[in-house]
């Protein structure tokens, strides 16, 4: 087990890691090593200033079947202290990847089942081949539906009634009744989901790297602010903080030139390399 070869692929081009979950036999389902590999990746994305996107998706027929649970057959997988070990190594992902300043896109095809259902879920853009089936399957195997952050996740993306119902039968949803419920916000053919990724991708990283990353945060901070005016205070001081690397000041400059930012440029300025005027901007 020790010289088995990496369960997570990651390649990064152009500002984007594409991370594959990679056991496509056993349905890209979840062991301890896959489960080493998505923390050890996530805990150290977060520092890291050349990725901007993080894409998330399955090998095979499947996005993510949930725990593997033929490692609960092991000795011992069963007592307390185990169990409790597992639990909080795969519960631990779901905050990891909610606070990454890097907004995760999960294309989602074939099961998204228990824990795959929930790196669904955790992700910030979840996109649907017209295959995916996704489920809280924790009830199905005699715990609580309420498992890996899924309790809280899903009624702040469906509302209270269609969670409970999902989380109370443990029944699969397809991928249009996902849509319906704003899960997810497109569904395609499998096989064109990374290119309907693309241009959501692309328009993201036209975005400043402070602009993108404090859009994730102030999301994921007011969706539980106590207030609108609380929400608002955070947007302001976000604002005044963005305007300040002097992507703002370019932006103006360049549109009362009658030209317009380029995402490369954008990404210069905000670093603090202002090109001159000719340089880096797109014409109309």
């Amino acid at each position: 087990m020790a010289n088995r070869p990496d369960s997570l692929r990651v390649e990064h081009r152009e500002g984007v890691d594409w991370l594959t979950l990679d056991r496509p036999a056993q349905l890209n389902a979840l062991d301890r090593q896959l489960v080493a590999e998505l923390a050890a990746y996530f805990e150290s994305v977060g520092r890291s200033t050349a990725t901007r996107v993080v894409v998330l998706r399955g090998a095979g027929r499947a996005f993510c079947a949930g725990v593997d649970l033929r490692e609960l057959q092991e000795a011992d997988a069963l007592s307390l202290q185990s169990l409790w070990q597992q639990q909080r190594q795969i519960s631990g992902l779901i905050p990891v990847m909610r606070r990454i300043p890097q907004p995760i896109v999960s294309l989602v095809h074939g099961a998204a089942c228990g824990g795959g259902f929930a790196l669904a879920l955790a992700s910030d853009i979840r996109l649907a081949g017209r295959s995916a089936r996704m489920n809280a399957a924790f009830s199905r195997i005699g715990l609580s539906g309420c498992d890996v952050g899924v309790s809280y996740l899903l009624p702040r993306l469906a509302g209270a009634s269609a969670a409970a119902e999902l989380l109370l039968t443990g029944d699969f949803i397809d991928a249009q009744r996902a849509l319906a419920l704003g899960l997810v916000s497109r569904v395609v053919e499998d096989e064109d989901l990374q290119a309907a990724a693309e241009p959501i991708i692309a328009s993201m990283l036209r975005a400043s790297p402070l602009g993108l990353q404090m859009t994730k945060e102030v999301l994921r901070i007011a969706i539980d602010a106590p207030s609108l005016e609380a929400a608002i205070a955070l947007e302001d001081r976000t604002q005044v903080l963005c305007a300040a690397t002097g992507v703002l000041a370019d932006a103006v400059g360049a549109f009362a030139a009658g030209e317009r930012l380029s995402a490369g440029r954008s990404a210069d300025v905000a670093a603090g390399g202002r090109r001159g005027n000719s340089e880096g901007k797109e014409q109309r």
